[in-house]
């Protein structure tokens, strides 16, 4: 349906504009480029190239935010979100590829929304919540590699301030796909062509983080978060119209 040309020059735009996104607020990666690529690229092939470059954005991004990283407040995250990502790559393995584009796009939507509407309920016991919300992300992270959304709105809940969550977002990913890449590989999900739309996008991604990182310190991040949210919405929302056989 596209040519490669085609394909090339709006996985480069996506990938630039996504890479921007997280330099900025630490997150928004995966959630942005998923949704849209899934539509010009097969899934099984998108998740393992965003899981690749969501490692190296984010060890690139903690360079800048590394001084206001708090592990105690990620690892019991972490275990819980390693014990997820078996169940969300078997699922990715076995599923229906549009079922998945709807999949994606629904539960994208859903956690936009959320933000949008300012959902905002804290949870007393921190610790307790960290094991089903840590599952949920390792799963989407398998499954999607869209870690993200569980854990951005539990730190929003949380109040979590500005410098912190960046930080430990961006450390918590970085401990996720350290553990997800590997498992992708002896799943045999990590293939010659990951490797090389890895390479072609990696170039949009250094300029995409470079700019967000040095706007980072001078943009107003509640307004930029808006306009990010909304955008991933659409996103959302075209992923299910592709999944449901509304773009042929």
């Amino acid at each position: 349906m596209f040519d490669t040309l085609t394909v090339n020059i709006i996985g480069c735009s996506v990938i630039f504009l996504a890479a921007l996104t997280s330099g900025l607020t630490g997150t928004g990666y995966a959630l942005i480029s998923v949704p849209i690529l899934i539509v010009f690229l097969p899934p099984k092939l998108v998740v393992p190239v965003i899981m690749i470059l969501s490692a190296l954005i984010n060890l690139y991004i903690l360079v800048d935010a590394r001084r206001w990283i708090d592990l105690r407040r990620i690892w019991l995250l972490t275990i819980a979100g390693i014990a997820g990502i078996p169940l969300g790559t078997y699922i990715l393995k076995v599923i229906d590829v549009n079922l998945l584009k709807v999949f994606i796009g629904v539960v994208i939507v859903c956690f936009s929304l959320a933000f949008l509407k300012g959902v905002n309920r804290k949870i007393k016991n921190e610790k307790l919540a960290c094991v089903p919300i840590g599952f949920l992300s390792g799963f989407l992270n398998g499954s999607t590699s869209m870690c993200g959304p569980p854990v951005i709105l539990f730190f929003t809940n949380q109040g979590v301030k500005k410098t912190a969550f960046r930080a430990n977002i961006v450390a918590y990913f970085i401990l996720l796909n350290l553990v997800t890449i590997p498992y992708f590989a002896l799943n045999g999900l990590i293939t010659s062509s990951v490797i090389r739309y890895s390479l072609l996008f990696l170039p949009a991604m250094i300029i995409g983080a470079t700019i967000g990182i040095k706007l980072s310190h001078r943009v107003r991040e509640d307004i930029f978060r808006r306009i990010v949210l909304i955008i991933v919405t659409l996103a959302g929302l075209f992923s299910i119209a592709s999944g449901i056989g509304l773009f042929k």
